[in-house]
């Protein structure tokens, strides 16, 4: 199944008109013709069965026929807070495949350590986006504005939220104590991983010190394993 993504449609859309881009994907690359029927999401849990009403590569024009109601086929929710990598094509890496496993938020933060200060949001967002489609899901992840550590930890948190850090102190291997189910929070840090007085910080605020194995890993694999340990428990 080839899915769409346009986040405008609500209850009262009947039509939907694609960019130049998409219009051209649709009818020169996937050689659509009017009649035919394609498949849209708006990443809120939505399925629209749509069929092309005008075919042309500039302005693509389809009708809504049905809507579907798709339910999260997980029971759990995942928001990774992740420190971005020097190199940007890295932490790109982590959001489509966590995407693709299974994950609901995520936020850039800021460190004390971070070698980069700044994210392109749009590229970012793309990225997700493309992942949402590739992996057939209706629920597009949550892409929160870059924030820092210090205003991170003065916000309120509903979900248990933990830390993985590689100094030293009493450590829980992450999936020795997550529940199935249980909403999380996770923070990876930056390369240089967070100060000590990051550390020293968020345990006083209440966050769970955790590790996620004896190997010392980059911060976009240690968020995947992350999220990959949290998807295995709760299958």
């Amino acid at each position: 199944m080839q899915l769409f993504y346009n986040p405008t449609i609500d209850k009262g859309t009947q039509q939907i008109t694609f960019d130049k881009v998409e219009s051209r994907h649709i009818i020169k690359v996937l050689r659509k013709t009017m009649g035919d029927q394609i498949k849209i999401t708006n990443g809120k849990g939505e399925l629209f069965n749509c069929v092309i009403s005008i075919a042309n590569d500039k302005r693509c024009l389809v009708s809504i026929v049905s809507r579907e109601e798709k339910k999260q086929f997980r029971e759990y929710y995942l928001h990774v807070v992740i420190a971005p990598t020097k190199n940007n094509d890295r932490l790109e890496w982590f959001l489509e495949k966590a995407t693709e496993i299974g994950i609901d938020e995520i936020t850039p933060i800021i460190c004390e350590n971070s070698e980069r200060k700044f994210i392109k949001a749009e590229r970012l967002e793309k990225i997700i986006i493309a992942a949402t489609k590739q992996s057939l899901k209706f629920h597009l992840p949550r892409l929160n504005k870059a924030i820092s550590f210090g205003e991170f930890l003065k916000k309120e948190h509903h979900n248990t939220v933990y830390i993985a850090h590689c100094d030293k102190g009493e450590k829980k291997l992450l999936k020795n104590i997550i529940k199935p189910k249980e909403p999380a929070t996770i923070l990876i840090g930056p390369e240089g991983d967070f100060s000590s007085i990051e550390i020293s910080k968020s345990i006083k605020s209440g966050y769970i010190p955790i590790t996620l194995g004896d190997a010392r890993l980059r911060t976009e694999t240690a968020a995947l394993v992350a999220v990959q340990n949290i998807s295995f428990i709760n299958q």
